[in-house]
């Protein structure tokens, strides 16, 4: 019997909840090779900075297509990834893995001291990102057996980092509501100038986004747990899901929706079980 493609979401352990949002695996190399619209990687917008590590076959950025002479990842490349405001594309040629670390901003921001308005919507090699430090752990990624060794080799190189950096009280369970209030409450708290111009300012910093993007962002993953729970259960209603999220109706989310995945609600919740270059928003949820 043939194997099927592999997609796992990993949560970081405790002590990296309010650090890395979780660890992301993908692999064909044990299945029938997919076709190639069933080879698409499909990603939403995202508040979250990620580290790709390429480990077999290749990746190419195909929407929005990117700057010339880059977008290609091959096997032993690492890629930093800021956050995005709208979907991406990317297409393997053929038989893929590939693991991903996707960091809370704030976090990374105070890890790595990277613009977090530069590296929105951005994407830069390893190297050229990064220094001798984690150029070294990206190696010790690549060389490392297996995928939960991989995590491991993640984890043990932050471990010690994040607890040099975080502030008192900065622990979280890690999921993206939480993050979001938290960034509030901090931004709105450090320092002199905390009038809400200032607090605005201090996410953009952190975050390279403003909060109503942010907020965008957490109401629509909220709309979409929620939707596919109802779904599940055989009573979906997206005009209700619409109204439980603080959407002014139906046409609002489906508008919100398409701005965040590229398709309607009812699409993403059909297509996330019936097609493979889906797979983000089947282990996301």
């Amino acid at each position: 019997m043939a194997n099927e493609p592999i997609a796992k979401l990993i949560a970081p352990r405790l002590s990296l909840a309010s650090c890395i949002r979780a660890h992301m695996v993908r692999s064909t190399l044990d299945c029938p090779l997919l076709e190639s619209e069933q080879r698409v990687n499909r990603y939403p917008a995202t508040p979250f900075c990620s580290i790709y590590f390429q480990l077999a076959g290749d990746s190419l950025m195909i929407d929005p297509p990117p700057p010339e002479g880059r977008g290609l990842l091959e096997a032993g490349m690492a890629l930093v990834t800021g956050p995005r405001p709208q979907p991406m594309a990317t297409r393997n040629s053929g038989p893929t893995h590939f693991f991903m670390v996707m960091f809370f901003p704030d976090a990374f921001y105070r890890l790595t001291g990277l613009d977090m308005g530069a590296l929105t919507d951005n994407m830069l090699a390893l190297p050229e990102a990064l220094g001798p430090e984690w150029q070294a752990m990206a190696q010790a990624v690549h060389a490392a057996p297996d995928d939960q060794a991989r995590v491991a080799v993640v984890e043990d190189f932050m471990d010690l980092r994040w607890r040099s950096v975080r502030k008192a009280g900065g622990l979280t369970d890690g999921l993206l509501g939480d993050w979001v209030r938290r960034l509030t409450v901090q931004a709105a708290a450090v320092g002199f100038g905390r009038s809400a111009r200032m607090a605005e300012r201090r996410v953009r910093e952190w975050a390279g986004q403003p909060m109503r993007s942010l907020r965008r962002m957490q109401r629509a993953e909220q709309a979409f747990v929620q939707a596919r729970d109802d779904a599940q259960a055989g009573r979906l209603s997206l005009g209700e899901v619409a109204h439980r999220g603080g959407y002014s109706d139906q046409a609002h989310l489906s508008r919100e929706a398409r701005g965040l995945s590229g398709i309607s609600p009812s699409a993403l919740l059909r297509e996330r079980l019936q097609h493979e270059s889906y797979w983000v928003y089947r282990i996301w949820t």
